[in-house]
């Protein structure tokens, strides 16, 4: 522990009993203070005070009504009330009421009067002011209008909670804002308008607002004379003439408007729509105007168009006794043909109706694609390990094999094991299509052998041929492939030749 010097906290304990002993003085004198105040506060006598209707409760010592009202700072003007009289006794719980007169100014026959008054309407004022508004008079109360029974004084307020003094006693003293009267004064004018004829009154200062004010609709296409921006006077007479509605349908556009021409050529002109060529109007241009006419403008245009149509070639085969037999050349390309003609187009509102052709001709011929193919049969020598054989011809097949028990009868069939001609089945025996391979034609197949065309069958078609086989005959189940195959010279009369052979199936 550190030592303090005894001075040191000699002067320590002394600022203590002094800041304590200064606290205490402090709180007695506020305590003092805050008890004569409220001993000043019992000994007010409350007083309701009512203030143009509203009420407003208050705490006084003043002894008289005067005094109350210079207490809350309340100036009375010569036209206001005070019940009791202001050099009344005030004794608490006693009811104050003031009504003090509103001020006007009001505005009439070029005159300005200022004026206070406890008038409850409107009327009450205007009577007051010596004015006596006309049955078609205007009356503005602040600007808007009003009737001769608009009140003009506030509506009573709810009393507010508590008592009030000072500021808010002021607030709530507040004397009202002068309030603006007017009245405008009706002058007549002459109303033609159709059937609509007559005088009728007004306020308004122009033409327009005049009918306006009457619910007299004025349409843009209507005439007014004098315009409805002329100043109104006493007297004026003004005619309407009114337009009609109608209507026009064109370019996909529906117009409704309103028009005072004669016919439907003007009225066309009127709104800018132009006719060109061909183009209808229903009704015609000189039907009169009536009311709701719809008037419809069809769009007719036509256009020349050139056309161009391909004419397809064809392709021809033709043989060539020089050329060996499966050859082929194309000696000539071949190019489609072209035709061409001139057709009218008609439209209306842009939708074709007519199409008519008005010329047409052959620009240019198709020209066929030749092909020529061999038919010169040359014989050739093939060694087989089955000897040698000559063949008139060599060409490519997809070749299958099959049996009596996998042609599609049953053993009991009475056709089982018969081939196409008559041949009991056996291998040498090969199903052809016989468009392409004539039936009894003798055939060499390498890893087959010798073999005759003496069946066909429903799927053999085209280059395609099936092998014969004894049904043990375990090979059959070995052939699915593209084979060389030869037909054995001599070759059969060239009525029974297909020199062009089929490309189907397709060898991959």
């Amino acid at each position: 522990m550190v030592d303090v010097p005894r001075p040191l906290a000699f002067f320590g304990h002394l600022a203590s009993r002094l800041w304590r002993a200064g606290l205490l003085h402090l709180a007695i004198i506020v305590g003092a203070g805050l008890a004569l105040w409220g001993a000043y506060q019992a000994t007010t006598a409350p007083v309701l005070l009512v203030l143009d209707g509203r009420p407003l409760a208050y705490r006084t010592h003043q002894s008289t009504v005067g005094g109350l009202l210079n207490e809350i700072g309340l100036a009375i003007g010569p036209a206001d009330i005070v019940l009791p009289a202001s050099n009344a006794t005030l004794v608490g719980g006693d009811r104050v009421v003031i009504q003090r007169a509103r001020s006007y100014n009001v505005e009439a026959d070029g005159v300005l009067l200022s004026l206070s008054s406890h008038a409850a309407t409107a009327g009450d004022l205007l009577h007051e002011a010596g004015l006596k508004p006309g049955p078609h008079d205007q009356i503005l109360l602040e600007g808007r209008p009003a009737t001769l029974d608009a009140p003009l004084l506030p509506s009573a307020a709810s009393a507010p909670q508590g008592w009030f003094r000072n500021a808010l006693a002021a607030k709530a003293t507040q004397r009202p804002a002068t309030v603006h009267v007017a009245v405008r004064r009706a002058i007549p004018f002459y109303l033609h308008d159709g059937t609509l004829e007559g005088e009728l009154f007004t306020t308004a200062t122009t033409v327009g607002q005049a009918l306006l004010d009457q619910g007299i609709v004025v349409y843009l296409g209507d005439r007014v004379n004098p315009s409805l921006g002329t100043r109104l006077s006493a007297g004026l007479n003004i005619f309407v003439k009114r337009s009609v509605p109608v209507e026009i349908v064109v370019d996909g556009r529906r117009i409704r408007t309103r028009t005072q021409v004669s016919n439907v050529g003007e009225l066309l002109t009127q709104e800018g729509v132009a006719l060109f060529g061909k183009d209808r109007v229903q009704p015609a241009e000189d039907t009169p105007i009536a009311e709701n006419l719809a008037v419809s403008v069809t769009r007719v245009r036509e256009e020349m168009v050139m056309e161009e149509e391909s004419i397809p070639f064809e392709t021809v085969m033709l043989p060539d006794a020089e050329m060996e037999i499966d050859n082929q050349e194309v000696r000539q390309a071949g190019g489609p043909g072209l035709t061409r003609r001139r057709v009218r187009l008609a439209f209306e509102d842009g939708l074709q109706v007519a199409r008519v052709v008005e010329d047409e001709w052959i620009e240019r011929q198709p020209q066929n694609k030749a092909i020529y193919y061999g038919t010169r049969i040359v014989l050739r020598t093939l060694d087989t390990p089955d000897g040698p054989i000559t063949y008139w011809r060599h060409l490519r097949a997809l070749a299958t094999a099959y049996t009596a028990a996998t042609s599609g009868k049953t053993r009991d069939h009475p056709a089982y094991g018969i081939t196409r001609m008559g041949w009991q089945m056996r291998h040498g025996i090969i199903a052809v299509d016989p468009t392409v391979i004539p039936l009894t034609t003798q055939m060499y197949v390498p890893g087959y052998g010798p073999g005759v065309a003496g069946d066909t069958g429903g799927m053999i078609i085209g280059r395609h041929i099936d092998l014969g086989y004894e049904e043990d005959d375990p090979r059959v189940w070995l052939w699915y492939r593209w084979v060389d195959i030869y037909l054995v010279a001599p070759a059969p009369p060239a009525s029974q030749i297909r020199y062009v052979l089929p490309n189907w199936p397709r060898e991959k």
